[in-house]
């Protein structure tokens, strides 16, 4: 998956997935979600901060009735790892009782954050619950949680851009990249 273009920020040692190929890639979950709800209302829920570009990329890609909502969970802080335990910053403003809600985020990778936000969603009693992930890193999973939809599967490589940030910067970048090792000890 990593390609031979030019860094797209001098802070990133390689581009893992190019613009090209995330928008490639939302077009066919898109049509994903459509052979799967047909017609039916759905209830997004984004994940914030990460999320918010790829869900609104996303929803470009539907032409079903949409409710959007979002939900705010910190589990990085300003490091580049997981800390501990996720929690809940903002909830939810929609009732998604008996809805159809697909719950989209950046990346899943400890399984941490998506299995405490479904867990909560679950106790909402939706008609449905799937979940869509721009990136899965398996190699990080330290719960068992598997996302209905991927947009790419990547190594355990720290990656920002195209939403994901390190201590709240990087999120504009078009493409995903690998963040050079020395700028994962940037100061806030």
């Amino acid at each position: 998956m990593a390609q031979a273009t030019p860094a797209l920020h001098p802070d990133i040692e390689a581009v893992l997935v190019t613009e090209e190929a995330i928008q490639r890639r939302v077009r066919e979950l898109g049509a994903e979600l459509k052979r799967t709800y047909g017609g039916a209302e759905l209830t997004v829920i984004s994940i914030m901060n990460g999320a918010i570009l790829f869900t609104a990329d996303l929803l470009r890609q539907l032409d079903n009735p949409v409710r959007l909502d979002c939900i705010r969970i910190s589990s990085y802080g300003n490091a580049t790892e997981s800390q501990g335990t996720p929690k809940l910053v903002h909830s939810l403003t929609l009732d998604v009782t008996n809805r159809h809600v697909l719950l989209v985020d950046d990346i899943l990778d400890t399984g941490k954050t998506l299995a405490l936000v479904t867990g909560m969603i679950r106790g909402l009693q939706p008609a449905s619950l799937r979940v869509c992930v721009l990136l899965d890193k398996k190699g990080r999973r330290q719960v068992p949680f598997e996302a209905d939809f991927v947009g790419f599967a990547i190594p355990d490589k720290f990656v920002v851009g195209y939403g994901l940030d390190y201590a709240e910067r990087y999120r504009n970048l078009t493409s995903i990249g690998v963040l050079k090792p020395e700028r994962q000890k940037l100061s806030t």
